[in-house]
């Protein structure tokens, strides 16, 4: 081979690695800020609607069971969950940062030198959704308000047209984790924790607020005040069950376990009644 032509196949070769390793180095950021999607075989969350699939990454379920599961908790139905899950679409990628634009953290970016609470507060995600769905029900029409619209009117972005790419998610996240479509849920996550019934317990009822929980030999009983609440708790157990152990979970004549190889699929069975959980540790 010639000086000239090995010396071009070097320029392209180089040329291919600068392009392979910036590739690799855009998705790893992109999906670090919640911009990309995991892969198939990624462990991760998928809420399904009958007309929306959207993927999660285990984290981003676990900040939306939350997110979602507080406004049901406060009974403000599923426009309030959409409108919040797109306000934390936009604002973090559905991450609870601890930085951002001047003084702004935590999942919908909540400024403390405008007055909503101090950064220790902002980064607790119970107390900043608290503080949005505060801030929200404040907003004249927002029980029917467009979207984006509502959003910018509690955020006050520099961006006021942002939140609208993000609606048709936020609405399908919404259905699911508010209870609106039951057993829109499954999680694929590795973890072999041991069960913790305390700490989901707890969470459980700092995000819906009391509820009848009865513990049993292997777990937990939750009686819901109805079917869709049910609904709503089983998507919150099924998104922290590799967190918290949780090998098991059924509802309203359906089943989900963690442990079926891959993303677990919910199958008929069981004898709960509709407004009743039943969740087993490991």
């Amino acid at each position: 081979m010639r000086k000239g032509a090995r010396g071009l196949l070097g320029v392209v070769a180089v040329g291919l690695i600068i392009v392979l390793v910036g590739t690799v180095v855009t998705l790893a950021w992109l999906r670090e800020r919640g911009q990309v999607p995991p892969l198939p075989f990624e462990q991760r969350c998928v809420a399904t609607t009958p007309d929306k699939r959207v993927v999660l990454t285990l984290d981003q379920a676990r900040w939306t069971a939350i997110v979602v599961g507080v406004g049901v908790g406060r009974d403000l139905g599923t426009h309030a969950a959409t409108i919040a899950m797109a306000t934390v679409y936009q604002e973090t990628g559905i991450r609870n940062l601890d930085y951002g634009d001047r003084d702004s953290v935590g999942l919908f970016q909540q400024r403390p030198s405008q007055g909503w609470g101090t950064p220790e507060q902002i980064m607790d995600p119970w107390y900043s959704t608290t503080q949005f769905y505060d801030a929200l029900v404040e907003i004249p029409g927002w029980e029917s308000g467009d979207v984006n619209d509502t959003a910018q009117a509690v955020q006050r972005s520099g961006h006021p047209h942002a939140y609208r790419k993000h609606e048709t998610k936020a609405r399908a996240l919404a259905a699911v984790f508010a209870g609106d479509v039951p057993a829109g849920l499954s999680c694929f996550d590795e973890r072999s924790l041991p069960g913790d019934p305390d700490t989901f317990r707890t969470e459980l009822q700092r995000t819906f607020g009391s509820l009848s929980v009865e513990t049993d030999p292997t777990g937990l009983t939750v009686r819901a005040q109805s079917d869709k609440e049910a609904a709503a708790i089983t998507a919150f157990a099924v998104a922290n069950a590799g967190r918290l152990g949780i090998a098991r979970v059924e509802s309203a004549g359906q089943v989900w376990n963690a442990t079926d190889p891959g993303l677990p699929v919910w199958r008929t069975g069981g004898g709960t009644p509709d407004d009743v959980v039943g969740i087993v540790f490991r």
